[in-house]
């Protein structure tokens, strides 16, 4: 029986992929910091699912995750959902920071222990959900986009560091666009996408242990011609999404 491990399911993503997962032969162990959203989750079905309260803002992050691999039996798959994300035209501290804290430090506390987790037990696969806006950088939303950018370079690291030890470890990195969640509650935006179908093109790819997987192919056109733009160029495009 597959041990899945998803920090961020008390809603939106993480949600939706952890429902796609009851159905299968599988034990999940859910994170999130709403107590309450998790216990319905459980309460679905509950000799399927474990649940831990996880702030990955907080030091104890990492020891509650780890209380939660123990209480699912172990863990194969590891998916990080949490994050956050404004349009900060105004560049208000706390806001930016607060993205920081949540998608630079949060993230690197949860899939570093993670990451050791599989090197001490053989081996694993690692996914996150990052986003397509770590392709440029996007000026109304700084600190969005810049967190975005290091998760993908933190992945690609990882990576490479687990080559270099002769790690069993597989990497997925999840960059979807635009979805229907509660972070894009702040603007309006083009391609939008369901936050159930995100969900099955997530399942099918960490299923194919794709290693870099583009949610979904209108993205893929639209990251493949952003990457071409030159900096002078875009540096000077309008890109904002306006309420």
């Amino acid at each position: 029986m597959k041990r899945i491990i998803i920090v961020g399911a008390t809603s939106g993503i993480g949600k939706e992929v952890a429902m796609i997962y009851l159905k299968t032969d599988c034990r999940i162990g859910i994170a999130g910091r709403r107590t309450d959203a998790l216990k319905e989750l459980q309460a679905i079905a509950p000799d399927k699912i474990e649940i831990q309260p996880i702030d990955v803002t907080q030091e104890d992050a990492t020891d509650n995750l780890l209380k939660l691999i123990e209480k699912t039996g172990g863990m194969d798959l590891f998916l990080l959902s949490s994050g956050i994300g404004n349009q900060n035209i105004e560049l208000k501290p706390d806001i930016e920071i607060r993205t920081a804290q949540t998608n630079v430090v949060g993230f690197t506390r949860m899939v570093d222990t993670a990451f050791n987790y599989f090197k001490q037990h053989g081996g694993g696969h690692l996914s996150v959900i990052s986003s397509i806006a770590g392709t440029k950088g996007l000026g109304s939303a700084p600190a969005y986009s810049a967190t975005k950018r290091f998760q993908n370079t933190y992945i690609d690291a990882l990576a490479q560091l687990s080559h270099m030890e002769k790690l069993n470890i597989r990497f997925t990195d999840i960059r979807p666009g635009f979805v229907s969640t509660d972070l894009l509650k702040d603007g309006n935006y083009p391609l939008l996408m369901k936050a159930d179908k995100v969900a099955k093109h997530i399942v099918h790819a960490l299923n194919r242990k794709k290693r870099v997987a583009v949610i979904d192919y209108r993205y893929s056109i639209l990251v493949f011609f952003w990457r071409m733009i030159p900096r002078w160029l875009w540096e000077v495009l309008p890109i904002r999404n306006d309420k």
